[in-house]
């Protein structure tokens, strides 16, 4: 451990111990071999008194040369030939100061225009809140509507599939499918055909004078329920049609039916996935919220001996889909049982049903093994003592118990008149689970008792409804409360199903306002929810852009914190069944301050902070130490927050004023590439200059395409954001006077350098000369390029080398073209107002100022020859004559190498310093030169991995033998039609045969899996002094000096070579690595959970509720001739027909 030498800064904890020098003579030995005598023994050197260690460099033998290490004087004289050196090429090649010059001399073509936090958050507040107000009205009438044409609709018992006329959305995905043709031959008359055109704001080919219809694929779509579905909704058609008119700004309008029909507009053929198409609007997030208020759920399952193998697996699918119907707003937890009760996860207590959370439910509920005997007391005391515990943050509306099991006759009715008697708060569904002969009389009973339901759950074919048909209950006294709780939310953001990205949805629920007749009660059931998307671009439209400078930004959170707006949204793959949660805790790097904005934009509130906080820089390697001002002010009408977060430098910026038309001529033809010959490469950044200038993601081509636009139109134009055009043709002649007045008289080579650059805040980034354009890598957008956000967060010069991962080949060296670039931020002010609207920089010829690192750290006093020691002269070490016994480096504020004395290092200058020397990384981390951060990216992408070998049968499944086969009794028992269900579904749900859990993918397609990634970076610590220590480690010790260059962010080491391999130390880790267990452990992290709040309303109560309607057994034998032509189907591996993946829906459901 590296331990200091004397006071001058901060270390960690260690005995200190004197070691400034130590005399060396002839070769260096082997890694291991003994140390030639060539003075006192070490062990004895830590003896002596401080002033003898002084003198022993002068006690070497009489005769020979002797080299010490170099005293702390010399490595400070190093120290500042380096600084001067970088200072003397940025003031003559940089040209920030001339730069300065230039934008005084020119004030007169700008104005400097000030940002108002508050004004300006409390306009996009305003805006967006406009926005989404539109939308809400368009909602209001399409609800309204659909409940009065379903009111007017007459039920038609005897309608067949050909009296409906509509667009199928699969009806094409279907025809293609070889297995979904028609078992009745010939295509259906209640298709329609249409045609589709492009639109760029759907992404998609729409059809505006159609809405379309998607059914899922476990119902069967000719059910009488389904068919006058169909009938009513298309009333739908001139209301969606009707509220594009007024609005065309109108994305999705989709109205969701309780039954599973998802009728949208505009039509547009459907997404059909490579895998079963397993989509149904109820289970998607926007439904869910929509229909019923936020829930306290606690599962409860039977895992007592009775519960065979097959069973088994259809309550651990059937737990999945059900946590599959709760989103961020509820709560839950999942406990099984037998004689006793016990969580089945590490959670102890009621959590947010959040993605993660409800991943580790997912895995821990495939861990239930089945034994002992059935206790439902046990497991219903544990629920409701889960449901009473107040000391824990909960939903605080709906609380339920959901019990899976297979059968028994307790009804404990004792744990009820306990816990839910008479009140009955607290609502009981329970799930008779697989084939069996047992009584449901007491599960009915236990149901009906306490305001539930009962489901049957016989195979896997039945899961998917019955874990989501709750939702009808619990929207019970929603309905009857009538107009009160006819409220638009507004969801988490999640992906879209058809294609348009990220969105956010409002939702209204569809109540049923039929009556039985005269006189009978209100009905009670929801008929749907009706959904209208906005694109998150839509609202980023409404932010500053390019006002706000590089660093500035907008951001939104909802009331679960999750952001809703934040340029660190960047989902690298999104599964469209799940939200994207991301907090704004975990988009920025957390801190008390954070927390405090957090809480208080959660709870409604106006504010502002200035903090200092640390920020990523944008390629994730860095951390920068900042200021920022936090503005912040609620959304009105909605769940959402905005933010304004800007650096205090950004506070002004330049607005240009080019209204002298023959300057505007001049500037523009230094944009001409005719002109990059003599005035240097000009890229400009890829923005939305005017409405028909197409964008290229290749800059040479897009740069075309701007100047023959502005041939056409001019910088005034209308169709053109004048602000942008005008700075960017400004910044054009400002980057060019410095080319006229600084670079083009230079000659480059003298210090050898690579190129010189300058980028602006308007878009421009001009390199001269114009050949180093050809290597020229950074982004041409300034705002995100890294170099060019750091630079404006750090005084001095940013040195950036060439990024090298750590598995990558090394760096190759040719035809001098590996540059290190050097970057700094022009700052000037004009009435007391400070700007910084551009950064200038060089970029440094990686060998040739490797060999000219080696003779500024060197005894060199003239430019002559290095140095040598003579005999019978005593010298010190240096970086150059001494390169095989001492190390040199410069390393960045990242821990990153930028320059060593080591040939043999050159290729890898870019590389975290841990991987070149893992010994001197970790002892310059203990000696606090460094600190750490560990954060993690809840936004990764993971290459999928792939099953196990799981053996030649799916796990849990019974495979009957061959005495079975022959039975003719065994074709017509419960457990043959199990196992065919079993079978045919598992054709549907594949991972049914997997170790996991049966998760169908509804994706478009099976990419890489969103995961989380931990993240470590490294920054300069506190200690800012020259330092001198010792990494001790017996007779491989090392002596090094470190210290930093001031006004850039460099590291100067000097350090002996390591004399052997014995004593190396931990490597300290900067590369990204994944996180098998999804980030931190969530078990502790569910402890100390974020603050939030729910939705302000709930409905979970309404006296007049009728809960007489609680679900019955409804097992229909399946015929022998069916079952034998089906099972004989299987054998032969005939693919089954469409209608066998088809379950009918519920034609009990009153509508």
């Amino acid at each position: 451990m590296a331990v200091p030498a004397r006071t001058g800064g901060a270390s960690r904890p260690g005995p200190a111990r004197t070691a400034l020098s130590r005399p060396r003579r002839g070769p260096r030995p082997g890694p291991g071999a003994p140390r030639p005598a060539s003075g006192p023994p070490r062990r004895l050197l830590r003896l002596l008194p401080p002033l003898l260690l002084l003198l022993l460099p002068l006690l070497a033998a009489p005769g020979a040369s002797a080299y010490s290490f170099p005293q702390q004087h010399t490595v400070q004289h190093w120290a500042r030939r380096l600084e001067q050196e970088i200072d003397g090429v940025m003031r003559i090649f940089g040209g920030a100061q001339q730069l300065r010059e230039i934008y005084r001399d020119n004030r007169n073509l700008f104005a400097v225009q000030e940002n108002e936090p508050q004004k300006l958050v409390e306009k996009v507040a305003g805006d967006i809140e406009g926005l989404l107000a539109r939308k809400v009205q368009a909602l209001k009438r399409l609800a309204d509507a659909a409940e009065t044409f379903q009111k007017a609709h007459r039920w038609q018992d005897n309608i067949k599939e050909e009296d409906i006329v509509y667009y199928d959305a699969k009806a094409d995905a279907e025809l293609d499918d070889p297995e979904m043709e028609d078992v009745e031959g010939g295509a259906k008359v209640s298709a329609l055909k249409l045609d589709f055109v492009e639109d760029a704001n759907f992404k998609n080919k729409v059809n505006y004078s159609y809405t379309a219809v998607q059914i899922p694929t476990d119902i069967y779509k000719g059910s009488t329920v389904i068919l006058n579905e169909l009938n009513w909704t298309e009333a739908l058609e001139t209301v969606f049609t009707e509220n594009r008119r007024r609005d065309p700004t109108l994305l999705w309008q989709v109205f969701g039916s309780a039954t599973g029909v998802t009728r949208y507009y505009p039509a547009t053929p459907w997404r059909a996935p490579k895998k079963i198409d397993l989509y149904d609007v109820r289970r998607r997030p926007w439904y869910i919220q929509g229909a019923s208020s936020p829930k306290d759920m606690v599962i409860i399952v039977d895992v007592s001996g009775s519960v065979s193998g097959l069973t088994l697996k259809l309550m651990k699918t059937s737990v999945c889909e059900m946590l599959d119907t709760l989103s961020d707003d509820d709560y839950v937890n999942v406990a099984s049982f037998n004689e006793k009760a016990q969580p089945v996860s590490c959670f102890t207590h009621l959590v947010q049903a959040n993605v993660r959370n409800k991943k580790v439910f997912k895995e821990a509920v495939q861990g239930m093994v089945a034994k002992g005997t059935t206790g439902y007391k046990a497991g219903f005391e544990y629920a409701f003592d889960q449901l009473q515990n107040s000391n824990i943050t909960r939903a605080n509306c709906n609380k339920m118990i959901m019990m899976f099991t297979d059968g028994g006759e307790d009804r404990v009715q004792d744990v009820f008149e306990k816990y839910n008697w008479p009140n009955r708060t607290v609502r009981v569904f329970t799930f008779s689970v697989g084939q069996h002969n047992y009584d449901v009389t007491p599960l009915q009973w236990m149901a009906c008792a306490n305001k539930g339901y009962y489901f049957e759950i016989p195979s896997i074919g039945a899961i998917r409804i019955n874990t989501q048909e709750y939702l009808d209950v619990l929207g019970r006294p929603m309905v009857l409360a009538g107009k009160e709780a006819k409220q638009v939310q507004w969801t988490n953001v999640y992906e879209d199903a058809l294609g348009l990205g990220l969105v956010v949805t409002g939702t209204l629920p569809v109540f049923n306002l039929t009556q039985d007749g005269p006189g009978e009660k209100k009905n009670q059931l929801i008929l749907g929810v009706m959904g209208i998307d906005v694109a998150l671009n839509d609202i980023k439209r409404l932010t500053p852009n390019y006002t706000l400078g590089a660093n500035g930004y907008v951001f939104a959170i909802d009331l679960n914190g999750y952001v809703l707006l934040h340029p660190n949204l960047k989902p690298q793959t999104t599964n469209f069944r799940e939200p994207v949660t991301l907090d704004f805790l975990d988009a920025e790097l957390e801190d008390e301050n954070k927390e405090e904005i957090r809480r208080s934009m959660i709870d409604g509130n106006k504010g502002h902070k200035q903090i200092r906080t640390l920020v990523k820089s944008l390629d994730e390697r860095y951390i920068d130490e900042v200021m920022r001002n936090y503005t912040w002010v609620p959304i009105r009408s909605t769940n959402y927050s905005l933010g304004l977060v800007l650096p205090p430098y950004s506070t002004f910026y330049l607005q240009a004023n080019l209204s002298d038309q023959i300057l505007q001529v001049k500037y523009f033809e230094f944009l001409l590439p005719s002109s990059f010959e003599s005035e240097g490469h000009v890229f400009i950044a890829p923005r939305e200059y005017c409405k028909d200038l197409n964008a290229s993601d290749n800059n040479t081509e897009f740069l075309k395409n701007f100047i023959e636009l502005m041939e056409k139109v001019t910088p005034d134009s209308k169709q053109c954001n004048n602000f942008l055009l005008h700075n960017l043709i400004l910044d054009t002649g400002i980057t060019q006077q410095l080319v006229e007045r600084v670079w083009r008289d230079q000659d480059l080579n003298t210090y050898s350098l690579l190129a010189v650059f300058a980028a602006t805040d308007g878009g421009i980034t001009r390199v001269f000369p114009n050949k180093a354009a050809e290597d020229w890598t950074e982004n041409p957008e300034p705002f995100n390029a890294s170099f060019y956000r750091r630079s404006l967060d750090n005084r001095g010069y940013v040195f950036r080398p060439p990024h090298q991962e750590a598995l990558l080949r090394p760096l190759e060296l040719e035809n001098d073209t590996v540059g290190i670039l050097v970057s700094t931020a022009v700052e000037f002010s004009l009435g007391g107002r400070t700007l910084r609207p551009a950064v200038v920089g060089v970029k440094l010829d990686l060998e040739a100022w490797a060999e000219k690192f080696k003779v500024l750290a060197s005894n060199r006093t003239h430019q002559d020859q290095p140095q040598k020691c003579g005999p019978s002269t005593h010298c010190e070490m240096d970086c150059e004559v001494n390169n095989e016994d001492l190390l040199c480096v410069l390393i960045d504020d990242g821990g990153f190498l930028v320059l060593s004395n080591q040939n043999h290092q050159w290729d890898q200058v870019g590389r975290f310093f841990s991987e070149v020397d893992a010994n001197l990384m970790l002892a310059l981390y203990n000696n606090s030169f460094y600190t750490r951060k560990e954060s993690y990216d809840y936004q990764a992408a993971c290459a999928p991995q792939p099953p196990g070998n799981l053996g030649a049968a799916p796990r849990g499944v019974f495979v009957p033998t061959i005495a079975d086969f022959l039975n003719l009794a065994w074709w017509t028992s419960a457990a043959a039609w199990s196992l065919f269900q079993q079978l045919l579904y598992g054709l549907i749900y594949h991972s049914w045969f997997q170790a996991g859990p049966a998760e169908a993918e509804g994706s478009p397609e099976a990419r890489e899996s969103s995961c989380v990634m931990k993240q470590t970076q490294y920054y300069f610590g506190p200690v800012n002094a020259s330092y001198n220590a010792i990494i001790d480690c017996g007779n491989c010790s090392r002596l090094f000096h470190a210290q930093r260059l001031i006004n850039t962010n460099l590291l100067f080491v000097v350090a002996e070579k390591p004399l052997c391999s014995q004593c190396e130390a931990g490597r300290l880790l900067q590369k990204e690595t994944h996180c098998p267990a999804d980030g931190p452990e969530q078990c502790e992290l569910v402890q100390r959970p974020r603050y939030r709040r729910g939705p302000h309303i709930c409905f979970d109560y309404n006296a007049t509720e009728d809960t007489s309607d609680c679900g019955r057994g409804a097992s229909f034998p399946p015929s022998l001739g069916v079952l034998v032509s089906l099972q004989l189907l299987l054998l032969l591996g005939l693919p089954p027909g469409p209608q066998a993946h088809q379950v009918h829906a519920h034609t009990s459901r009153r509508l």
